[in-house]
């Protein structure tokens, strides 16, 4: 049996190509479209969707809603794909999630009222959230050696391409209605991983020593990693999305009235993920050089002090802005690409999917909710920059957590 298993383990080293981590790089870019796109359209969509005639109040407590949909659909994506990777395997899992993602993309480009828009911004999450726990759980199996970290956060860094994208098509694209057909391209995708990829070896070995026990994410082995990564990633969750969903609205904010913005809020989502593509390159050698707690104390740091200079000293549009929101999204962008490496090497390969799963995604529970507070934080503080400031403070949990937390021990079911 030992034998019949080192073989198995060394199957996708010899068969895994450079095509493989090309589709999960392309399915992870549309994560970043899928999850900034309506973000982006929210002031020229709602308007259309709810009527001319819609107050501003109406506009922003709708918009509260179609952003909390999202997020909530993909914590249930996540929670839902992790078990789901676990029992059918990788790839098998990668395929689905990536074909919902692109089909609710897809049918965005056809709904009459917000109701249906708020169904499939949901479904669309959960698209998202199993397209970015899969891919980061497979490829942390089939990467071997000490470059784990590296394709890691370069696999990372495809989510920013994503955001690019979506300023692309906010730039190019003033029909919202048509910027939505670009879902074809990830139900494509979806049939090329499905015929292309191979499963992940360390998943075969998990599912072979299980022998039909069902692995407890909350053993007492388990039980503190669950609890500090959900920690961790749930706090970065509430700044970053807080941020990332109502960042185009503040830019409008800010404006003259009468001033459509477009232009403006297709630039600044290309920022976010051009500095976001430079953090995630970045982190991958950060990790291998200082390890993951030290690279996630800067970054937390780091994005403290941006989100402070950003939303505290404008109070109307510059050009210094885009420079402002270059270095939040430097920060943010090694953030993300440092925890896809560090979270999934706490547990073990046999319930690596299920409890990265829940890491990544508890805390959109919070986050989610937490978004809906935004217009009322708007309204009791004064602006929407000062909301965010409150949201931003979320990076100190974050920081306080990491702290607390020693480097993780490297859990056995990943090639080295």
């Amino acid at each position: 049996m030992e034998t019949k298993l080192l073989a198995i383990d060394e199957q996708p080293r010899i068969a895994l190509p450079w095509g493989s981590f090309g589709l999960c790089m392309v399915a992870y870019l549309f994560g970043g479209t899928a999850s900034t796109l309506m973000a982006t359209y929210l002031p020229v969509a709602l308007p259309q969707l709810l009527g001319e005639t819609a107050s501003a109040d109406e506009i922003a407590n709708t918009g509260a809603w179609v952003s909390a949909a999202f997020l909530y659909g993909w914590m249930i994506g996540g929670f839902l794909f992790g078990p789901l990777a676990d029992q059918i395997g990788r790839v098998r899992a990668l395929v689905l999630a990536t074909g919902l993602c692109g089909g609710a993309m897809l049918a965005t480009a056809f709904v009459p009222d917000v109701y249906v828009l708020i169904g499939l911004r949901a479904l669309t999450g959960a698209g998202v959230g199993g397209i970015l726990l899969v891919s980061t759980v497979y490829l942390s199996e089939v990467w071997s050696g000490p470059s784990r970290p590296v394709v890691l956060g370069v696999l990372a860094t495809a989510f920013p391409v994503g955001i690019v994208a979506t300023g692309g098509l906010a730039s190019g694209f003033s029909n919202w209605r048509l910027a939505f057909n670009v879902g074809l391209i990830p139900i494509a995708v979806a049939i090329l991983i499905g015929l292309l990829l191979p499963e992940s070896a360390s998943w075969q070995l998990g599912k072979n020593s299980r022998q039909g026990q069902k692995p407890n994410l909350f053993s007492p082995e388990n039980k503190p990693n669950v609890i500090s990564g959900s920690l961790i990633f749930g706090a970065v969750l509430i700044g970053l999305w807080g941020i990332f969903s109502w960042l185009p609205t503040w830019v409008q904010s800010l404006l003259p009235a009468g001033q459509s913005g477009q232009t403006e809020r297709g630039i600044m989502m290309m920022l976010l993920g051009m500095g976001g593509i430079v953090g995630g390159i970045a982190s991958g050698f950060l990790v291998r050089r200082i390890g993951p707690r030290y690279t996630l104390l800067f970054t937390f740091v780091g994005c403290i002090l941006a989100c402070a200079i950003l939303f505290l000293s404008n109070r109307t549009f510059s050009p210094i802005i885009y420079s402002e929101v270059g270095l939040l999204s430097l920060f943010l962008g090694i953030s993300q690409g440092s925890l896809s490496s560090y979270v999934p090497t706490l547990f073990d390969a046999s319930i690596r999917a299920t409890a990265t799963g829940f890491c990544f995604n508890i805390g959109r529970l919070f986050t989610a909710t937490a978004v809906l507070f935004v217009g009322a934080l708007t309204t009791i503080l004064g602006g929407i920059g000062n909301a965010l400031v409150i949201f931003s403070a979320a990076f100190l949990i974050a920081l306080s957590a990491i702290y607390l937390k020693s480097e993780p021990e490297r859990r056995t079911g990943a090639n080295e």
